[in-house]
């Protein structure tokens, strides 16, 4: 783990407030892990991160645990905790997971809230403006908020706090993708589209694009990884 991540962590102790629990730490590094900041295969340091957040060993080793059993780090016998480094087949269980669950939270938005409509606008911009600026890593965490904001369409906090943990795991198969401005340009303008279906009211239209989507997408992630 760089200098940089380090530094990163340090910035975040002010999340924890004065009751730093595991949960929390969780939190922190399930956020990060989804905006890319730790490669799959990482491995992470105890005293490096609990220095950076001013925690315990033992509240550190907990959070790890709970991100070992979200599916996002793995602990390896005598050599420590590392960022996991996901399958062929890890893929193409987190779409179908995907696809059962963003396709059905179109469908149940009629009509969308006007925050969920707020939620998927800010991430096609924030997209935008991070394509143009060529950051195609905050490209792609854009585009996972602008998935987050599908699933916030339904209006159930046990949906989105799950989706938070399959989209921090899925950033670890982007992560392989060798050119992050291939992959991830492509799906610009089919953010877009799916936004405005949703505007319009064309909901089954919106749920079919994002049918064909997930598959392209899934079909290229599985390639990467096998």
């Amino acid at each position: 783990m760089d200098g940089g991540a380090t530094e990163r962590l340090a910035e975040d102790r002010v999340l924890l407030g004065r009751t730093s629990t595991a949960e929390r730490v969780a939190a922190i590094l399930r956020e990060h892990i989804t905006e890319g900041m730790f490669e799959p295969g990482t491995r992470l340091s105890e005293e490096s991160i609990g220095t950076a957040l001013r925690v315990s060993r033992n509240t550190l080793r907990e959070a790890f645990r709970l991100l070992s059993h979200e599916g996002l780090l793995a602990h390896e016998l005598n050599r420590g905790v590392f960022v996991r480094r996901l399958t062929a087949d890890d893929v193409v269980d987190l779409y179908r997971l995907r696809r059962l669950v963003e396709c059905a939270a179109i469908r149940h938005a009629v009509p969308p809230s006007e925050k969920g409509l707020a939620g998927l606008r800010d991430a096609v911009r924030t997209a935008g403006i991070a394509a143009d600026e060529q950051r195609w890593e905050a490209v792609g965490t854009a585009n996972m908020r602008f998935h987050q904001a599908i699933v916030e369409l339904a209006g159930s906090s046990r949906l989105d706090e799950m989706m938070r943990q399959v989209l921090a795991e899925l950033r670890l198969s982007f992560l392989a993708m060798k050119n992050p401005r291939a992959f991830h340009e492509p799906y610009l303008a089919r953010n877009r589209d799916i936004l405005q279906l949703i505007e319009s009211g064309d909901t089954p239209g919106a749920e079919r694009l994002l049918e064909s989507y997930l598959a392209d997408a899934e079909r290229q992630l599985v390639q990467a990884h096998s």
